[in-house]
């Protein structure tokens, strides 16, 4: 079943003092470009998580986010010592230059000198983000699994698709197939009046030769190995629609030649209503084309 490179998974978690949110998503893209944003100072953690990913992952513009934050406790506050001692050094002046100009200063209390920007130090981030490292590797594997899941969810709507759209050019070929046979002997009483005419109106021309000149011209109007190649293709896309694992580079190749059939039999139609179901044809594997762009 093949998978669509459309995704979305996100999820939460806690350790410690941190908690952080995960955005995992993709669109289609030619070839696998993998973007991700984590804090640098988890160290070896992008390169844990891109590898991860590569493991199951070939194609599509995917992008990962980490939004992670710490928890401040009082517990965890410090005192910057060196911030108190300038402060407090300050305070003294100013109180000594406001007496000398006889200006009374009431006394600031300990929760306005703590309220200092810079005076007290959270500790920063973890010494070791080890431990944090490898809890944000262990829950990543489940956010991987949503989001292979959804695109694989998307992947067998697309199939559903796809195979309608198959259905359509393979009633498509055979009205082609049918209308070919109809006009066979269209073609011949006309090639055999042309054929009359040239013979009546030339001197000296050589009857087998014009003959075998209609003749091919006959052979080149014949669209019956488009009408089979067109129908082959429908069943190798059947084929590789229900094959597992990455297909979409195929399937694309696959479009370009399901296009020229299309107009190889156009341009050889000489026939209105022919001519109607190839233009037909070349729309609805237009609008494959379109979709195949997002398989995997």
């Amino acid at each position: 079943m093949i998978r669509s490179m459309t995704g979305f998974a996100s999820g939460k978690g806690e350790f410690g003092p941190h908690s952080w949110t995960w955005e995992l998503r993709s669109v289609n893209g030619k070839g696998l470009d993998m973007r991700l944003r984590v804090p640098e100072w988890l160290t070896g953690l992008e390169t844990a998580l891109r590898a991860e990913m590569s493991k199951s992952l070939s194609r599509g513009n995917v992008t990962l986010s980490l939004r992670l934050s710490r928890e401040e406790t009082a517990t965890e506050l410090k005192l910057n010592e060196a911030a108190m001692t300038a402060a407090l050094r300050a305070l003294v002046q100013t109180q000594v230059m406001a007496e000398e100009h006889s200006v009374e200063l009431s006394q600031p209390s300990a929760a306005e000198l703590i309220a200092i920007k810079g005076m007290l130090d959270s500790g920063g981030e973890l010494d070791d983000p080890a431990p944090l490292v490898q809890e944000l590797k262990s829950e990543f594997g489940g956010l991987l699994v949503a989001f292979l899941d959804m695109r694989q969810t998307e992947g067998e709507a697309l199939s559903t698709v796809l195979n309608g759209q198959l259905d359509l050019i393979s009633e498509l070929t055979s009205q082609a197939a049918a209308l070919a046979e109809k006009r066979k002997d269209l073609m011949a009483e006309t090639l055999r009046d042309n054929l009359a005419r040239v013979l009546e109106n030339a001197q000296g021309v050589d009857p087998d030769r014009v003959a075998q000149e209609l003749a091919l011209i006959a052979v080149k109007a014949d669209i019956t190995e488009e009408i089979d190649r067109l129908a082959t293709h429908v069943t190798a896309a059947r084929a590789l629609l229900s094959q597992e694992g990455p297909v979409g580079r195929k399937l694309d190749f696959l479009m370009q030649e399901f296009n020229r059939e299309a107009n190889t039999l156009c341009s050889k139609s000489q026939n209105a209503e022919l001519t109607a179901v190839g233009l037909e044809l070349k729309a609805v594997i237009d609008q494959l084309r379109e979709q195949v762009q997002n398989v995997e």
